[in-house]
């Protein structure tokens, strides 16, 4: 591969906790970068108006640092193709949805969303694959206009060739064919006039001079649309890599609904990021034994992205415990152990709020452990008999967990006044008292029905130990239920 001019990037959408899977596509890319001496930058792709916030964007930020990440170009440090927010650049691609009408490779759909969920329903039912059936497309330039004239709410839509298929080479899973039969004609900007994620992707790749797209598997079926737009416009397009998605021991995908997924669950927990990108990184450079622990420049060293397995990358826990275990007891002086102990500690203030909290509550100082060390633990040892002097029934508490769980990860913001609303909106749909409803939660977030207050602890906390911990919670008492049974 040559060296000249290699740009890469990581183009995040900020609409929940930045997962591991990020930071894994985030690691090759920089990697990539480091090794062919290239330029690793990042852009926010935050098209979806509905889901994004500024919070997950910091969050972003923070957990791509955290891991060791440096970008060259991006929202916080600018660069010579910004914005690197898709939203400030909302303006840049309407001429280009413009020229695609005007040469007949885009079309205005006019289509309701009831029209298209009908469609889909009848064409699931024919036991056909969803996709747009080309109605709009049989409208003359006359009745489009008049259509756009009367103010009815359109989208843009690209063409998709009725014969052949896509042929490419991926960096990955080398020469592939996609029958054009089987791609949908995508919406490009949508009714609000924001594009949609593939064409502000490939306007952006382009515009930022990008020379390499390295993203997951998942996107490998979305090629054909990216390589079309390349061709619609006249543009060289990029070499695409394709990596095999992160997968559970049991070759599932990995999700937040089976395991912790979040980055900052991994810093809450006390991984060092050295070992958490150690980890990673192994699944993309050859090590013989006793080359386990590798430092980020010298994975980049190792790295050969000519030589890119399409094998799963299995996220194994217990293997990540033993590597965080080696870079604490090998790699760390004792100075460095103790200045990375009281940086973890304080993380998200914990600590300093933590003892803030608990000064009104103890009589001595040799209860702080009891009192406010479950802000600090792995793990807070829950067991059928955590739950057992509650007044609530096993039933009821699942059902109050459980719905917490649901409406917990609906919540745009993460503060102790949106958890205090959430959990009073939570009790009035139940049907039940506040008072009745956090008990159940003082036992999940710290293994006690002695705690201090619920809302602050849980913002200490943070989201995603404070998902793992209901999900613990919600495991023991549903056993509980069980056995009521």
């Amino acid at each position: 591969m040559t060296t000249s001019g290699v740009r890469v990037r990581i183009a995040p959408s900020p609409t929940g906790e930045p997962h591991v899977g990020t930071v894994y596509i985030a690691l090759f890319n920089y990697l990539f970068a480091k090794k062919m001496g290239g330029e690793f930058i990042l852009r926010i792709e935050d098209t979806d108006a509905s889901r994004s916030t500024p919070e997950y964007e910091q969050k972003v930020l923070d957990a791509l640092r955290w891991a060791g990440l440096e970008w060259s170009e991006g929202p916080d440090v600018g660069g010579p193709y910004g914005p690197y927010r898709q939203s400030d650049r909302k303006d840049m691609y309407w001429p280009y949805a413009q020229d695609l009408l005007d040469k007949g490779h885009a079309f205005r759909c006019f289509c309701t969303p009831e029209r298209l969920d009908k469609m889909r329903e009848d064409q699931r039912a024919a036991g056909k694959a969803p996709g747009y059936d080309g109605l709009c497309l049989r409208y003359s330039a006359e009745e489009v206009t008049a259509k756009m004239d009367a103010g009815e709410a359109s989208v843009v839509r690209m063409k998709i060739p009725t014969e052949g298929a896509c042929e490419f080479n991926d960096g990955v899973y080398g020469d592939v064919s996609i029958p054009w039969n089987s791609v949908d004609m995508q919406v490009l900007i949508k009714a609000d006039g924001m594009p949609t994620y593939h064409m502000a992707n490939v306007i952006d790749d382009h515009l930022m001079k990008i020379t390499h797209v390295a993203r997951g598997e998942e996107w490998l079926a979305s090629v054909p649309k990216h390589i079309l737009l390349y061709r619609y416009f006249g543009w060289d397009e990029p070499k695409f890599m394709h990596l095999s998605l992160m997968r559970n021991a049991d070759k599932s995908k990995l999700s937040k609904r089976k395991n912790p997924t979040s980055i900052s669950y991994y810093s809450a927990l006390g991984y060092l990021p050295e070992a958490l990108m150690n980890f990673l990184g192994r699944f993309f450079v050859q090590i013989a034994e006793g080359e386990e622990l590798l430092t980020m420049d010298q994975l980049a060293e190792k790295f050969d992205p000519d030589n890119l397995s399409k094998a799963g990358a299995i996220f194994d826990i217990q293997k990540l415990d033993w590597l965080n275990g080696r870079w604490l007891r090998e790699k760390l002086t004792p100075e460095e152990f103790i200045a990375r102990t009281f940086e973890w500690a304080s993380e998200n203030q914990r600590l300093t709020e933590g003892l803030k909290l608990s000064q009104s509550r103890i009589s001595k100082l040799g209860e702080l452990p009891q009192l406010a060390g479950f802000l600090l633990a792995n793990d807070v040892g829950l067991t059928p008999v955590s739950f057992a002097g509650l007044k609530t029934t096993p039933a009821d508490t699942l059902e109050i967990i459980n719905t917490v769980q649901a409406d917990f990860e609906k919540m745009p913001e993460w503060t102790v006044e949106s958890i205090d609303q959430e959990l009073r909106t939570i009790a009035d749909k139940l049907g039940k008292k506040l008072r009745v409803v956090t008990p159940p939660l003082f036992v999940a977030m710290s293994g006690s029905s002695r705690s201090l207050p619920l809302f602050d602890s849980m913002a200490l906390l943070g989201r995603s130990v404070v998902r793992q911990r209901l999900k613990i919670a919600a495991t023991v008492v549903a056993s509980m239920v069980g056995v009521e049974k």
